[in-house]
């Protein structure tokens, strides 16, 4: 029987800011063997990603503390409180990690030759021309289409899989023994997901490397792993078997983690509803500019003659790839951006007002992003954020009613009125995204594009805003258009379905129309992909 490559025993991590304690972790222990996948999952603050950064030692000490009991062994060696000579040759040598969102991981500013020939470089000594070369094997070995001529790409021109395929790229650079994958593909659709997957479990067989993998999808671990640890509120509360666990689950909250499945359908629209949006023959084309003076050569065409319409009541479900035209398709019919095209509101020509003529058009239609985090300003207090747009339109008559229609909101998404005087980094995930919501629907709006509202989530939460989305449509009787990659949450969220690929609709139908009875290839494979993640 051979000895764990990582094995951790009573890990405990606490935060001391002033004279408050917080307890992130307790009496936290696992194993991984060489070549074994383990997956660490549960809600947003329950203790995975604290734990994972305590393994490579990243937590910000001496804030964060460890009890004099806590244990963390690779390869037999004991790495909390080891000297910082010992983890830098283990970092990024002997354990990498990748991480959820790389447009935030990867530097702007570097090229993905750049990014990547650092890594071999400052761990294998090569030289300029050798790292070049290496750099482009690694490219290829994560399967990225013509390598060579990605290498002077920054991350900004890269698709959301490619740059997750970089991260890869580094992250193997050294071939590591252990592999922290923290949420790899969570930002990604399912096509891609499923590549990524592919991709890392034959890097997986290739290396012989362990993977450590923490996710809130669950069907990534079925996929993924043969070990499974649960974690709530920083404690361990069930291990085993990833078949066994999820088979037959002993500790509550396992369950009701496998059982935080999307479903549901909204309230049927009525047969009488009005249209509230339409867009006739929408085209959003970017110019490519090339030589000296800038011409233009050609069009990249995002949104390419898109026509549809949006009934009172109702939520269009917009499905694609990345990079098909979802969100260049909603903020086009917002006029966050330039388009061409018919834009009608209630039966009202929007495209060709100006700056000044579409301000009372904004309060009618509103949007809700991916990421709460980055969409809340941290400067203002949740009240402020909420307020602007009041105070835009001339809501409230005084400050008096501006708070009581503040508080209404946030009542009407599950928030309590006291929050209003917090800021967004005091909240998780959900609570933020609840936020984002409240200031949508404080405008009273007709219309409201929902950009990947719930990808960023937990399964659970996920569950929670789905609900909490469809009470205030059938209390509102708001508009949708719900862009996102998981099908599972368009079909619980969705009255019809359009499907984008290269700019255009392939194919468009009422859900169950589209999901039992998909006529185009495109939308089968996307179907398939969604379907494979759930069977191993």
């Amino acid at each position: 029987m051979t000895s764990a490559l990582l094995k951790i025993d009573n890990l405990d991590v606490n935060f001391q800011q002033g004279d408050k304690l917080t307890s992130a972790a307790r009496n936290v222990s696992l194993e991984i063997n060489r070549g074994e996948t383990v997956a660490l999952i549960g809600e947003s603050g329950s203790g995975k990603s604290v734990t994972a950064l305590s393994i490579l030692q990243l937590l910000p000490y001496p804030i964060a503390k460890h009890s004099d009991k806590s244990s963390i062994q690779f390869n037999g060696r004991e790495l909390v409180g080891a000297p910082e000579k010992i983890l830098r040759t283990i970092r990024g040598n002997q354990i990498s990690m990748i991480f959820q969102e790389p447009m935030t991981s990867l530097n702007p500013l570097h090229t993905v030759e750049k990014q990547i020939s650092e890594v071999l470089v400052l761990h294998e000594g090569l030289n300029k021309q050798q790292a070049k070369n290496r750099t482009i094997e690694l490219l290829e070995l994560v399967q990225i289409p013509n390598p060579a001529e990605r290498l002077d790409s920054y991350p900004h021109q890269l698709s959301g899989g490619q740059r997750q395929r970089v991260m890869i790229a580094m992250a193997l650079a050294n071939k590591p023994d252990l592999l922290i994958a923290d949420e790899p593909t969570t930002a990604v659709d399912v096509t891609i997901q499923a590549q990524l997957l592919e991709l890392l479990q034959s890097l997986q067989n290739k290396f012989d490397m362990a993977i450590l993998l923490i996710t809130h999808d669950l069907r990534v671990v079925q996929k993924m792993a043969s070990q499974v640890y649960v974690m709530r509120q920083g404690d361990i509360v069930e291990s085993g078997m990833v078949t066994k666990t999820f088979a037959d689950p002993q500790h509550d909250y396992t369950k009701m983690l496998i059982n935080s499945k999307p479903s549901g359908h909204p309230k049927p629209v009525d047969e009488s509803a009005s249209e509230v949006i339409r867009a006739n023959n929408l085209r959003v084309w970017f110019p490519i500019k090339r030589g000296l003076f800038r011409r233009t050569v050609g069009h990249i065409k995002a949104v390419d003659d898109v026509s549809f319409s949006v009934r009172s009541g109702e939520t269009l479900g917009l499905v694609g790839e990345s990079g098909s035209g979802k969100s260049s398709l909603g903020m086009a019919c917002l006029r966050l951006i330039d388009s061409n095209g018919e834009i009608l509101v209630s039966g009202q020509r929007v495209d060709q007002l100006t700056q000044r003529t579409i301000k009372p058009f904004r309060k009618d239609v509103q949007i809700v992003f991916q990421d709460p985090f980055s969409s809340l300003s941290p400067r203002m207090t949740i009240g402020q954020i909420i307020a602007e747009g009041l105070t835009l339109h001339g809501i409230a008559n005084n400050s008096i009613e501006l708070n009581q229609i503040i508080e209404i909101a946030l009542e009407e998404v599950g928030l309590s009125a006291e929050m209003r005087h917090r800021y967004p980094h005091e909240f998780s995930g959900g609570q933020r995204q609840r936020i984002s919501i409240a200031r949508a629907i404080v405008l009273k709006p007709k219309f409201i594009v929902l950009d990947e509202p719930t990808s960023a989530l937990d399964l659970s939460i996920q569950a929670q805003i789905i609900d909490l989305l469809r009470n205030l449509q059938k209390k509102y009787d708001i508009s949708y258009l719900f862009i996102s990659h998981d099908l599972n949450v368009v079909r619980a969220m969705s009255h019809r379905v359009m499907i984008m690929k290269d700019g255009k609709v392939i194919e468009e139908g009422s859900v169950n129309d589209i999901f039992d009875s998909p006529k185009q290839d495109y939308t089968k494979m996307l179907l398939a992909a969604s379907t494979e993640l759930t069977t191993r």
